[in-house]
């Protein structure tokens, strides 16, 4: 089509998120296979790569904006602009989930972080028993020194007994089939108690003279 030389792209295409050091294609393609197509970056200047009528460029390209230029009988034509993120990431999910604490009084705040090291973009979901309701807010922290972690903070405020449960977090791999979940249980009593071990009888007797020792474990 000499009036439409590059196939329209839809938006999903128009954003590339690539691993350090993979390659990629900027997918700008033709209908014309024996068009001749250059393409240049933010600078306006060229950048050599393989070209694929059927595909596009391939390559590994550093982060930033690319366009594909082709003639048509003497009048340049220009592609979409393609926009390309380089992201942290490795083929394993390191994930660990800290609570500040596990048993809770009615009223207070429950705190949990689940953590994701050396990746950028992951996919985190929470399961936890107030979910129904939404009751959990979630912040996230990225932070990239002295390494790269993502911090996700689930907190529930004004916690329940029925706040009692299993608190899980999964978090899935942006490029890859990969998947890593953990979980912490939490309790929430109704009020504070303190537990004895051992019990002892109401009545204990000693001989005249004996030294008897008692141990309580008090939680």
């Amino acid at each position: 089509d000499p009036d439409m030389p590059f196939v329209p792209s839809i938006p999903e295409d128009q954003f590339i998120l690539v691993e350090e050091g993979d390659p990629t294609v900027i997918p700008c393609r033709t209908s014309d296979p024996d068009a001749q197509v250059t393409l240049v970056n933010s600078l306006d200047k060229s950048v050599y790569a393989l070209y694929d009528t059927k595909q596009g460029f391939i390559g590994n390209f550093p982060a930033g904006s690319y366009t594909c230029r082709t003639m048509v009988k003497g009048v340049e034509f220009k592609s979409d602009e393609f926009l390309i993120y380089i992201i942290r990431a490795t083929s394993q999910l390191p994930v660990e989930i800290e609570a500040l604490k596990t048993v809770y009084k009615t009223g207070e705040t429950i705190v949990v972080t689940c953590v994701v090291f050396d990746n950028e973009v992951v996919n985190l979901q929470w399961n936890y028993p107030g979910k129904v309701k939404e009751k959990g807010l979630i912040k996230l922290d990225d932070i990239k020194v002295p390494s790269q972690k993502l911090v996700y903070t689930l907190t529930i405020p004004e916690a329940s007994v029925k706040d009692t449960g299993d608190y899980e977090c999964t978090a899935r791999h942006a490029t890859k089939e990969v998947k890593e979940n953990k979980k912490v249980v939490i309790t929430v009593h109704d009020k504070g108690f303190v537990h004895l071990e051992p019990q002892f009888s109401p009545l204990e007797a000693v001989n005249l003279h004996e030294v008897k020792n008692f141990v309580v474990d008090v939680q």
